[in-house]
């Protein structure tokens, strides 16, 4: 575990370097702003080594539950396990955060850091991490959108639609069939299945917060209302 610690303190570094620079060459932006290109970064490379991951590398996360990692698989949970770190420290400094995101950042932490002492089941991390940053894309755009007055056009109704969409199935048609066979499955240990269904669990707690975005807003449009909606979606605060 030592190696793995010097690597995930490596790559902690690597992601508050970042943003530092960020603050310096970027600093009119805000910390925000800086901050969410850094989580704009890691959800790109992200959802690119997990998607190659899956598709490409193997085993198959549906199939191949709870196998030993591969040297891909712990890299890529590095480099999350370090971004979440550092970003749950930034929300807390902040106070950007409810209670429900900093649970998600928390069990986020705790799973990849038990699936990289216990040396498996890195497929399902990897696979849960690319259902968790697939939108991540979409919620960075549309938070800048905001920012830079663009949001209320149709490119903003764009990224909206796209978002809830593909939040709905990855988090929850693909996350329940992820779910269903780890639960089948005998080689994911118990404590493992325990976290996928909270990790589900909380995409539910989510899904229910983007629901009632999404009714406000459809009822504003139709309406003929041009003003800013109040967001209450899972992601409206400084998160990935």
């Amino acid at each position: 575990m030592i190696p793995l610690a010097a690597a995930v303190l490596l790559s902690l570094s690597g992601w508050v370097s970042l943003y530092a620079a960020l603050c310096i060459l970027n600093g009119p932006r805000g910390f925000e702003w800086n901050c969410r290109l850094v989580t704009l970064l890691h959800g790109v490379l992200a959802v690119c080594i997990t998607a190659y991951i899956g598709y490409v590398d193997g085993p198959w996360p549906f199939t191949y539950p709870g196998t030993k990692n591969t040297p891909l698989q712990i890299t890529a949970m590095v480099l999350s396990l370090s971004y979440f770190i550092f970003d749950m420290v930034w929300c807390v400094y902040f106070r950007t955060e409810g209670p429900v995101m900093l649970a998600h950042h928390s069990m986020s932490i705790l799973g990849i850091l038990l699936t990289l002492w216990l040396g498996e089941s890195g497929i399902e991390s990897c696979a849960v991490l690319f259902g968790s940053e697939v939108t991540n894309p979409l919620l960075q755009a549309r938070w800048f959108l905001r920012r830079t007055g663009r949001y209320d056009t149709a490119l903003g109704d764009a990224v909206d639609v796209a978002f809830v969409l593909l939040f709905v199935l990855m988090r929850i048609f693909v996350g329940a069939a992820m779910l269903y066979c780890e639960l089948i499955s005998p080689r994911p240990r118990f404590f493992i299945k325990c976290g996928g269904v909270a990790m589900y669990a909380l995409s539910w707690v989510f899904m229910v917060d983007i629901g009632r975005f999404a009714v406000r807003k459809w009822k504003s449009k139709y309406r003929g209302s041009r003003e800013e909606t109040a967001v209450v979606d899972p992601h409206e605060g400084k998160a990935d």
